[in-house]
């Protein structure tokens, strides 16, 4: 397969993971009201945490592959984000594996920081100007390696990656729920 079939299929996988990463969202909003919300949310609930460590997983295999393998390099904004994405991969990966249950309390700070840098990368390269002094005259934050869909680039996907891992760490089991 060529490089372009990478990007693209990325960055489908980037708009699916952000339309269920939203209706989950809009599932925790609306769950005290709607009997429906709540089921979604509890069919959902033990698939949550073993989905946010296969999205962080892939981000960071991803920006591995399009960074070492295609040669895209990567700006000062995206080595900030890998700083972020990276350990958020490896300790959800090990919480997983020893079924740790207050994990939020990590990955929300790292999820959080990743997700604000991913979002101001993404606007920068839409408007230049917004540019604080951060990127480098060599590899200019502002450059776009590839979009698909008029918006998907690999910020763009980055900061689907850190949301869906905020939203999903952060989803109460129905244990937690009935504890509270």
């Amino acid at each position: 397969m060529n490089n372009e079939t990478f990007e693209l299929f990325f960055s489908i996988l980037s708009v699916a993971l952000l339309v269920g990463t939203l209706i989950i969202l809009k599932a925790r909003i609306f769950a005290s009201r709607f009997s429906v919300a709540q089921s979604i949310l509890d069919g959902f609930a033990p698939f949550a945490r073993p989905l946010a460590t296969a999205v962080a997983t892939t981000c960071m295999l991803g920006s591995l592959y399009f960074s070492e393998i295609v040669n895209y390099k990567p700006c000062r904004l995206c080595w900030f984000q890998r700083s972020m994405m990276y350990p958020l991969a490896i300790i959800l990966i090990i919480a997983l594996i020893r079924g740790s249950k207050s994990i939020w309390k990590i990955t929300v700070p790292l999820a959080t920081i990743g997700g604000s840098i991913s979002a101001y990368h993404w606007f920068l390269e839409r408007f230049p100007n917004l540019d604080a002094g951060v990127c480098d005259v060599k590899v200019p934050c502002e450059f776009i390696w590839f979009e698909h869909f008029g918006f998907v680039t690999l910020p763009f996907m980055a900061f689907t990656g850190f949301l869906a891992v905020l939203v999903f760490t952060t989803l109460p089991t129905s244990q937690q729920t009935e504890q509270l």
